[in-house]
């Protein structure tokens, strides 16, 4: 067990190494991408060029400042941005953190509980008009893109209709904490959730009807049958906890990157100050240090969340842990 968990502890240090390294180096390899002019101001002379250049480590061999980088990213948390200076990078992204958990939370219990329902309804009513018109339901909503479908929702709320009994409850785009008003929060965030939200329902109940019908098959599945249990019983229990292998592995890796920032798009449509703000601004602006602790944000989620998935599997499918 010890020698397991050491394992996948390495393995976790050699991929965050490796994203890290990577961003590094592509970032230097951007045309245009030198700091120094941005740090230093428009029209600055060599002089100054040059003490900035020393100032922030420009001057020396890349492994050294990648090694500078990550020991002010995760030792000392005193790596500040290069177009906001003075702006500290670790606790920018500890502010921007609430905002996207909120919406990715939000979000994944209506994706979660709808496309449950709408997954096991398909495989329950196969072949028939109910079936074809949720699965019909999902491909569209597959296709929307999340930019597209927010600024569509923006246009209706926000403005079109904005004054209407339907909507004059929808606030102004941006985010309101919850400690400051739990009913603000919630209205302000319920949209973005939904929109957020539609794309994943569509892939997610696609492939929990499909999973449930390929299971119909299995022995399993017919010895219950044999055993006189009632339709009902055998997809909930059986079919639907099955089923939910693959539900879990989706679901943790988009989880885990949507909390990395993945929300992008919505929190840019919507004006919400996450994490995938963050990075939209970073990315715009070419600053390294918050382009760096937002993807290293990221990969520590996707990483967490992959082991975590490891260890449900355990609890869901019988015969991964008949064979540890």
């Amino acid at each position: 067990m010890m020698l397991a968990l050491l394992r996948r502890l390495g393995q976790t240090l050699f991929v965050l190494f490796g994203i890290s390294a990577l961003v590094f180096v592509v970032f230097f390899a951007t045309p245009g991408a030198d700091p120094t002019a941005r740090i230093a101001g428009r029209n600055a002379s060599p002089a100054v060029m040059e003490k900035v250049r020393k100032e922030y480590g420009f001057d020396r061999s890349m492994p050294v400042q990648y090694a500078t980088m990550m020991k002010k990213l995760f030792i000392t948390r005193d790596l500040a941005s290069y177009v906001d200076r003075g702006e500290l990078v670790v606790p920018e992204i500890m502010r921007a953190a609430p905002v996207t958990a909120s919406l990715v939370c939000g979000a994944a219990a209506i994706w979660v509980v709808v496309s449950i329902a709408m997954g096991t309804l398909a495989a329950a009513m196969k072949d028939t008009w109910v079936d074809r018109t949720l699965m019909m339901l999902g491909l569209i909503g597959i296709s929307m893109p999340v930019f597209w479908l927010g600024q569509v929702t923006n246009l209706v709320t926000q403005s079109r209709y904005h004054d209407t009994w339907l909507f004059s409850w929808v606030p102004g785009l941006g985010y309101i904490p919850f400690s400051e008003s739990p009913l603000g929060w919630f209205r302000a965030l319920v949209i973005p959730w939904i929109v957020l939200a539609v794309m994943f329902i569509g892939i997610y109940s696609r492939v929990l009807r499909a999973d449930l019908v390929a299971l119909s098959g299995e022995d399993f599945i017919r010895t219950a049958r044999a055993k006189g249990l009632s339709p009902v019983r055998i997809l909930l229990w059986h079919g639907l906890r099955t089923s939910m292998i693959t539900f879990v592995s989706l679901f943790g890796l988009d989880f885990a990157q949507l909390v990395g920032g993945g929300a992008l798009l919505t929190e840019v449509v919507f004006g919400l100050p996450g994490v995938g703000h963050l990075t939209y601004q970073a990315l715009n602006n070419l600053d390294l240090p918050v382009i760096m602790a937002t993807v290293m944000y990221s990969a520590v989620f996707v990483v967490m969340a992959n082991a975590a998935v490891d260890v449900l599997y355990v609890f869901l499918d019988p015969r991964v842990r008949d064979g540890r």
